[in-house]
């Protein structure tokens, strides 16, 4: 383990890696891109949400590349720590780390594309994810080494 008890490896997964995750996997990077490997996945893979790129994009990360994954692409018992972020997630996550050194954490996040009404309020959802997110990161992991973000 690295300082601030960030792992070596760090998997984040949610259901179809377009909303919570590939958000989580950003974010991540930005704060602890150069002190650690960070990937994410979903159960399923759908491309990533415009939300979370137009709220990633306020942050100048740019997440309109991003390729969802399945655990099938990746080999869990790599990682070092899997955090969860939706309940199928997780379950998926147990399932398939039974037997290695990987540690699975679940991070309860409401999962905005469920929220309807403007744009604008569709965006402030995911913008209260991203926060949080953030917030989560940084008290799980420490603050970042490198440049504030």
């Amino acid at each position: 383990m690295a300082m601030n008890g960030l792992p070596g490896s760090v998997l984040f997964a949610c259901s179809e890696n377009s909303v919570r995750s590939p958000m989580a996997e950003a974010l991540a990077k930005r704060l602890y891109g150069q002190a650690a490997y960070i990937d994410s996945v979903g159960v399923r893979a759908s491309d990533v949400d415009g939300f979370v790129a137009a709220a990633l994009d306020e942050l100048g990360i740019d997440a309109h590349r991003h390729h969802a994954k399945t655990f099938d692409d990746i080999d869990p018992s790599s990682f070092d720590l899997i955090v969860t972020l939706s309940p199928e997630a997780h379950h998926q996550a147990l399932e398939v780390t039974r037997g290695t050194a990987a540690e699975v954490e679940y991070w309860p996040v409401p999962d905005p594309s469920v929220v309807e009404g403007t744009r604008d309020m569709r965006l402030d959802a995911y913008r209260r994810m991203r926060d949080q997110l953030m917030t989560r990161l940084k008290v799980r992991f420490g603050a970042p080494s490198g440049p504030s973000v």
